[in-house]
């Protein structure tokens, strides 16, 4: 088979081993004469390979007791309705702090269900770094940040310091499970899987169970997170393959080390290609200011339209996938989350440093 280097931003890289032993099981999963993906719902073997996931996620992330594991669909798309639907109640205010493309798409949903308010924002220096001085408004229904910007290639270093009256509600699709978090700071959390996770179909939330009791009863069933905290994220049919799918990446990571592990090696990974960037004599820019620069998208940009698609060309006849910078702002961009080896970053930045010496 062909050697690649995936850097594609989402659906991205997969661990070897666990499409491997998917691989394996996928036509008879447990000596049961059926795929995973042939799996009643309601059966023993699939509910163990839930309860297996849920586990060991609650275990590598350390979240708390109180806290509830669900697992819905419709991506982080769906969840920027599904928030404000749930939480934010009549004299609130959804507090939104605008660090990138998808917190706007967030924002954009809020404004349908109710008053919102930005509380900070770095829009106006095109999304370069991550807003520092946060103003809520009064009533705050909640704060909602996105923790990794993957358009702009920026990341929240620290979590936001708030009263605990006030919840805190992330977006953490493109960097869960990437770095150790103070889970009980947030109330709810959420991640569409195709990054870290696992692959495209199912988003996980983790919520506080006192938060859940906020939720209205008039909301339509599967748009209702108590829905899914009370039928065990049964209520209909899970998507089954990608939970399964999810429960090998969580054993994964657990075998890596787990995420302090992931953690330390993601910043390898990317200060291999900052370096690079760093040294090159402004012929690759990084347009992410430093103290804001995501360890999971590495944004750069090159001297002309010209040279960024020779660039583009000659990565790929190299075997160097999804380096294109997301259509909004172009540019490259190396998505290099969990599953992207370390050395294929050091195949990167050795391409990166010849391809610049052959044009200087």
């Amino acid at each position: 088979m062909k050697q690649v280097f995936n850097f594609n931003a989402g659906p991205a890289a997969l661990p070897k081993e666990v499409l491997q032993k998917a691989q394996v099981e996928l036509l008879n999963y447990q000596e049961s004469g059926l795929s995973v993906m042939e799996l009643s719902h309601r059966s023993m073997l699939y509910e163990n390979i839930q309860n297996h996931a849920t586990e060991r996620l609650r275990k590598l992330m350390n979240i708390p007791a109180d806290y509830d594991i669900l697992y819905m669909q419709g991506g982080a798309s769906l969840q920027f309705s599904a928030v404000p639907m749930n939480f934010l109640t009549e004299g609130k205010t959804a507090n939104y702090c605008l660090s990138g493309s998808w917190s706007e798409k967030a924002l954009k949903e809020a404004k349908k269900i109710g008053r919102t308010h930005i509380a900070s924002s770095s829009k106006e220096e095109n999304y370069s770094h991550i807003p520092e001085h946060l103003e809520l408004s009064e009533n705050p229904a909640y704060l909602h940040i996105t923790s990794n910007n993957t358009i702009f290639g920026t990341q929240w270093k620290t979590t936001p310091e708030l009263d605990a009256e006030v919840p805190l509600i992330a977006d953490m699709s493109s960097d869960i499970l990437s770095r150790t978090i103070p889970v009980e700071k947030y109330s709810l959390i959420y991640a569409g899987a195709q990054k870290n996770l696992g692959p495209s179909g199912v988003t996980v939330v983790i919520v506080k169970k006192e938060l859940l009791k906020r939720c209205p009863d008039h909301l339509p069933t599967m748009l209702n997170y108590q829905t899914f905290a009370k039928n065990g994220s049964l209520y209909n049919t899970p998507p089954t393959f990608s939970i399964y799918m999810l429960s090998l990446v969580l054993d994964w990571v657990a075998d890596q080390g787990g995420v302090a592990q992931i953690e330390a090696m993601n910043a390898e990974k990317a200060e291999l290609i900052y370096h690079v960037i760093d040294s090159s004599d402004s012929f690759y820019k990084g347009p992410a200011q430093p103290g804001s620069r995501s360890n999971m998208n590495v944004t750069f940009t090159l001297p002309t339209d010209e040279l960024t698609k020779k660039f583009l060309y000659e990565a790929s006849e190299h075997g160097f996938i999804g380096l294109s910078g997301h259509r909004m702002i172009g540019g490259c961009r190396a998505s290099i989350y969990n599953a992207v080896p370390l050395a294929h970053c050091e195949r990167l930045a050795q391409f990166m440093t010849d391809f610049r010496t052959n044009f200087m």
